[in-house]
């Protein structure tokens, strides 16, 4: 799945990405709106991951979504 289609169904991605990032509070998660940047700073705040690392697991997301 791209991102402009997990943006568009950011509604039904929510729970999945609270499955994969627990850290990560449901204010947060409806905060980020589908938004990558802001999903990539999330992660390195809350997970200690430096930037490529974050965009990384958010790319390696992004493909499980398709499966």
């Amino acid at each position: 799945m791209n991102w402009d289609q997990i943006k568009g169904n950011w509604q039904q991605v929510k729970s999945k990405v609270k499955e994969k990032w627990g850290k990560l509070t449901d204010d947060e998660i409806v905060a980020v709106s589908g938004q990558q940047d802001h999903l990539t700073g999330l992660l390195q705040r809350k997970y200690g991951l430096r930037r490529d690392r974050a965009e990384l697991e958010i790319k390696e997301f992004a493909r499980d979504l398709q499966d």
